[in-house]
């Protein structure tokens, strides 16, 4: 039986907070057979070798049992193709282990129809905790396809197959994912070995082998429940610690052709005139010892790798969705601002800005929907920045168990113009990016953000996604003293810049590392949230030092203390309605107490009307500091409980978005001028 589903289910779950009903009729999600996935495979002898290594693996009975599982089903052709190419006579001579491996390679605790299947990954790792890279094509029939890992297809007319706990998509090659470490799988590709060269000689690759914490152990932690508003909720601690780098890597034939580079000797020398104009302090100094973190080679390599592992390039930047709900970035309007995430480097205080593509008016010569790295096309600058590519070639691995590397078509580095020009900008982080582990982990953007929850009991069961806690010591440059510090995951319909956000409960007292500006100089520090009546006050401070009154996270723009009647120029109307004059004077009259209006482009729901963050009195920006940041040093915010409340829900205290926002962009001082962009 074919799987279809109903988008507009989703909807009416959603709409106006209201439960499903339990009873929707079947015909919304699929035909049941009363035949189980475990069935599915024991009972069809085209499928009996990966039944054997299902069995040996035990996971039989997993399958069995009631849930929600797609498996992706080599017949026997599949599997003596694949037995031949490692020189396994038969699946009787599999290991256990192996049996194991392959076996949770093809299976995923989540189901997914092919039209639910878009280019990039898939949502859900698979039972070995890797993700499924996701491409479209065509079979010998010119039938349309999705391609599993770029090398195995779903077969057109066995597609979508569904039974009582899954569906099944039967497959023409095994999946294969490397154990290797990613430096390992880069090294094996042919058209890297320049990049390779300077990993090895700056030995900046002995820093990319870790892969897991094994000290963590998440078992000692119990479940924290807690109450949002009027959401009662549940959240967990992280299963695993796991260490993870994303690398963008110019090839050879990239460095040849747009750059004259086919020695190493010549990318250390193009590399020196970068970074000597970048620190011209250090120029000279440390160019005979490409091991030293100042070495410009040493600097070219570092800022090549993130130090997390972004799992596929559709999360580059925030979750994509085209469900019926979401058309585009959720969370973010996408014909008034493209999609964009900052992430750090491995050099030091550094930086890259990812741009997913998506508004005509600034596409230069860029392709919508493509994601890169450095670029700024606006009004004042036209840096096209380099393309990143979502594959690589079919005969390579992209991906190992801590990370992965995706082909870029420009030289990426930390230039003077990167510095001066592209990141000398508003840099809007939503608050998930700034942790490495919480997008290493699987924890950003999980689950499926167009079906809500229960709000009158907890989830237990996690179907649509998990919220997370995290204990003391599992974020670096976090100190929780005692705070409980919340993922909650993204819904569609959440006030949430990119549908997530996360929150501090009772009586905290949290301190974070800020993420690095390009330079040293004047800057704002903002934070924006979603103001609610139950949640608390909370005392700022930066480097330790107070600032200013405390933050009440209580009151909206409509407050008498605020804009009050002044809020809507006219009674109901947007500020998108204003006039430019109008808004010229709303920002100052904001900015004048410290408060700036929610981001242009973020949404609520639909995003229409007073769905828009900039129309709506709760969804603003507070200045958390104006100060000087050295760019050379670490500085921290630190965030204290400044209410009190007997059970403690009351004090909960929102970061959805940081905001580090230069002078050169908050400094408007001629009348009538505003910001470049809200």
């Amino acid at each position: 039986m074919k799987y279809f589903k109903h988008i507009f289910v989703g909807v009416v779950c959603a709409m106006g907070f209201m439960a499903c009903e339990d009873d929707l009729d079947n015909e919304h999600y699929y035909t049941f057979t009363g035949e189980m996935m475990s069935d599915y495979i024991t009972s069809r002898e085209q499928y009996s070798d990966f039944a054997t290594v299902v069995k040996r693996a035990e996971l039989m009975d997993l399958l069995s049992t009631y849930g929600h599982y797609t498996c992706f089903l080599p017949d026997n052709k599949a599997m003596a193709e694949y037995l031949a190419g490692k020189g396994v006579p038969s699946v009787d001579s599999l290991t256990d282990e192996q049996c194991d491996t392959i076996a949770r390679t093809h299976l995923v605790g989540n189901m997914y129809s092919t039209i639910e299947m878009n280019d990039g990954t898939l949502h859900t790792a698979n039972m070995n905790r890797r993700y499924i890279q996701i491409t479209h094509g065509t079979d010998s029939n010119s039938n349309a396809v999705v391609y599993l890992n770029r090398a195995s297809y779903i077969y057109f007319e066995t597609q979508d197959d569904s039974v009582e706990n899954g569906i099944v998509q039967p497959i023409s090659k095994v999946l294969e994912n490397s154990n290797s470490s990613v430096v390992d799988i880069l090294k094996e590709n042919p058209r890297t070995t320049l990049f390779c060269q300077a990993l090895t000689v700056t030995k900046v690759e002995n820093e990319l082998f870790a892969i897991k914490d094994e000290s963590y152990d998440n078992t000692s932690f119990d479940r924290y429940y807690y109450k949002s508003h009027t959401w009662k909720e549940v959240a967990t601690v992280p299963d695993t610690k796991k260490y993870g780098f994303t690398i963008f890597v110019e090839p050879d034939d990239v460095l040849a052709d747009k750059y004259g580079i086919r020695t190493l000797e010549k990318l250390a020398e193009e590399a020196k005139k970068i970074y000597d104009a970048t620190y011209p302090e250090d120029a000279g100094k440390y160019d005979d010892d490409y091991t030293h973190p100042k070495n410009p080679l040493n600097r070219w390599v570092r800022y090549h790798i993130l130090n997390r592992d972004v799992k596929g390039w559709d999360y580059i930047t925030t979750l994509e969705l085209h469900s019926g709900i979401v058309n585009g970035a959720i969370g973010i309007k996408t014909d008034l601002m493209n999609p964009i995430d900052w992430y750090q480097t491995l050099l030091p205080h550094t930086m890259i800005k990812f741009e997913q593509l998506t508004m005509r008016e600034y596409a230069g010569n860029g392709t919508l929907g493509e994601r890169y790295a450095n670029r700024r096309y606006d009004n004042n600058y036209q840096i096209e920045g380099a393309e990143i590519s979502p594959v690589i070639e079919d005969s390579l691995v992209q991906d190992a168990p801590n990370g992965r590397y995706f082909y870029i078509n420009e030289m990426l580095a930390f230039t003077t113009d990167v510095r001066d020009k592209v990141q000398n900008m508003r840099i809007r982080m939503d608050f998930s990016t700034i942790f490495p582990e919480i997008m290493t982990n699987d924890i950003r953007l999980n689950g499926d953000p167009t079906v809500d929850d229960s709000n009158a009991t907890p989830d237990e069961t996690f179907k649509n996604g998990r919220n997370y806690y995290f204990p003391d010591g599992y974020l670096d440059g976090v100190k929780l003293n005692g705070s409980r510090f919340v993922y909650r995951r993204p819904h569609w319909n959440f006030w949430s810049y990119c549908g997530d956000e996360m929150n501090l409960f009772g009586d905290y007292n949290f301190e974070f590392r800020l993420p690095p500006v390009p330079y040293s100089g004047e800057w704002q520090v903002r934070l924006g949230f979603c103001a609610l009546d139950t949640r608390g006050v909370a005392q700022i401070y930066f480097d330790d030092v107070p600032q200013g009154i405390p933050l009440d996270m209580r009151i909206g723009l409509n407050d008498e203390s605020i804009l009050g009647s002044n809020f809507s120029e006219d009674e109901g109307k947007a500020y998108t309605d204003f006039t430019d004059e109008q808004k010229a004077e709303d920002q100052k009259a904001l900015k004048n107490k410290g408060i700036y209006r929610g981001a242009y482009g973020g949404y609520h729901t639909d995003g229409s009307g007073m769905g828009e963050f900039v129309n709506h009195p709760t969804t603003f920006r507070r200045v958390l500091c104006q100060t000087y940041i050295d760019n050379t040093k670490d500085h921290y915010i630190r965030i204290r409980c400044a209410s009190k409340s007997k059970t403690g829900n009351n004090n909960e205290f929102m970061v959805d978005y940081l905001e580090l926002v230069p002078k050169s962009v908050y400094g408007v001082v001629n009348e009538g001028e505003m910001e470049d962009d809200l």
